[in-house]
C-alpha cells in the first residue's frame, strides 16, 4: 500500500485571484486532489493578509471570494481541505514556538522582506518580518510533506526545512518531516502584461497588469490588446526567448492555456506579428474564464454556501492539527492539564 503524501498550499485573500494563481498554483492543486497518493489542505491565509492592513469588512469579503475561486476552478471542498487560517488558532500558537527556535540571522537572509520593505524597513511591520514563521508553521502544523510552490516561495519553503530540521534536532525527535517543494507546470511563473519582468500580482496598482479570474470576455480582450509588446515579428525558436520578456511572456500563457509545450506555442506563431498571438490568446482565455466567471458568480450569490464548506474544512483541519500541536505541546514541555 503506497504512503499518503500530505499536500499544504494557501493563497492570501488580497483582491481577485488572477490567472497566475490559476496557472502557477490553483489548476495543479485540481490535478493533485484526485490522485489517489495525495492528501490535499487548501488554505486561505488571511493571517497573513493582515500584514497589509486591509479594511476589516474588504478582508472578510476576500476571504469569501477566494474560497468560492477556489471552488469555481475545481477544488472540491469535499475531497480537499479548504479552510480560513485564522480558524485554526494552532497556526499562531505553533509560530510562536518555532520564533523561539529561529535566528535572526535566518530572517535576515529572506529576500522578499527586502523587496517588500524597500527604503523601509524600519517602518515595517513585525508580521511582515516574521512572515516565513508562520508559513512554515502553516506547513508543519499538517506535518505537510509536499508543498506547491512558485520559484518566488522556494526561499520560505527552504527555511521551513530548516525550521522543521532544528526543533527535531533541539528535542531529539523525528517529528516533523522536511516537506518538498513542488513546482509543476510550465507557468510556474507567470509575468505581467505590463511588464514581462515583473510577476503578475494582486498588488500592482494597474488592473490591466493581470487577468482576473472573474474578467468577463470584453474586458479580457481589451486587457490582452493593451498588453506591452515589442516591435519585431514574433521567434522562431525558444532560446530567442530570453531577450524579449513580452513574447516570453504571451506565448508562456498561452501554452499554458492550450495545454502545451512552450516549444509548440512558438513553432505556431513563429515569424507572426503580436496581432495574431494576442487573438489566439484571446480565444484560449476567454474559453477558460468563462466558465469559472459564470460558476464563480453563483457561488458568490450564496454566502451561506461558502460559509458551509469552509467551517467543514476547518472542523477537518482543526482535528489534524490538534493532534500534532499537542505532540508538540508535549515534546517542548509545555503543560497541558485543560
Amino acid at each position: 500500500m503506497a504512503v499518503v503524501k500530505r499536500i499544504f498550499s494557501g493563497v492570501q485573500p488580497t483582491g481577485n485571484l488572477h490567472l497566475g494563481n490559476y496557472l502557477g498554483a490553483i489548476r495543479n492543486w485540481v490535478a493533485l486532489q484526485n490522485r489517489d497518493e495525495y492528501e490535499t489542505i487548501f488554505c486561505i491565509v488571511d493571517l497573513h493578509a493582515l500584514t497589509q492592513q486591509p479594511e476589516p469588512e474588504a478582508l472578510r469579503s476576500a476571504i469569501r471570494a477566494t474560497a468560492a475561486a477556489f471552488v469555481a476552478a475545481g477544488v472540491d471542498p469535499t475531497k480537499s481541505v479548504v479552510f480560513a487560517q485564522s480558524t485554526v488558532p494552532g497556526h499562531a500558537e505553533l509560530s510562536w514556538l518555532f520564533s523561539c527556535l529561529t535566528p535572526l540571522g535566518w530572517l535576515n537572509r529572506m529576500t522578499q522582506f527586502k523587496e517588500k520593505a524597500g527604503k523601509h524597513r524600519d517602518n515595517a511591520v513585525l508580521g511582515l518580518y516574521a512572515y516565513p514563521v508562520l508559513m512554515a508553521a502553516d506547513i508543519l502544523l499538517y506535518r505537510a510533506t509536499h508543498v506547491p510552490v512558485g520559484e518566488d516561495q522556494k526561499q520560505h519553503l527552504e527555511l521551513a526545512r530548516d525550521i522543521a530540521g532544528s526543533f527535531n534536532q533541539r528535542y531529539g525527535v523525528d517529528f516533523f518531516p522536511l516537506p518538498e517543494p513542488q513546482i509543476l507546470g510550465a507557468a510556474t511563473r507567470v509575468m505581467s502584461l505590463r511588464d514581462g519582468t515583473k510577476k503578475m500580482s494582486k498588488s500592482d496598482e494597474s488592473d490591466y497588469s493581470r487577468l482576473n479570474m472573474s474578467d468577463d470576455a470584453d474586458t479580457i480582450a481589451l486587457k490582452i490588446r493593451k498588453a506591452k509588446t515589442d516591435m519585431d515579428a514574433l521567434p522562431d525558436h525558444i532560446d530567442l526567448l530570453e531577450a524579449r520578456p513580452e513574447a516570453r511572456n504571451l506565448l508562456n500563457i498561452y501554452a499554458a492555456l492550450t495545454s502545451r509545450p512552450l516549444e509548440e506555442a512558438v513553432a505556431e506563431m513563429a515569424g507572426k506579428q503580436f496581432s495574431d498571438l494576442k487573438r489566439v490568446l484571446t480565444d484560449a482565455a476567454v474559453s477558460l474564464l468563462g466558465p469559472f466567471t459564470a460558476e464563480y458568480n453563483r457561488i458568490m450569490a450564496d454566502p451561506a454556501q461558502i460559509d458551509a464548506f469552509l467551517r467543514l474544512g476547518t472542523d477537518r483541519a482543526q482535528a489534524i492539527a490538534a493532534e500534532n500541536l499537542a505532540a508538540v505541546q508535549d515534546i517542548t514541555g509545555l503543560l497541558r492539564v485543560r
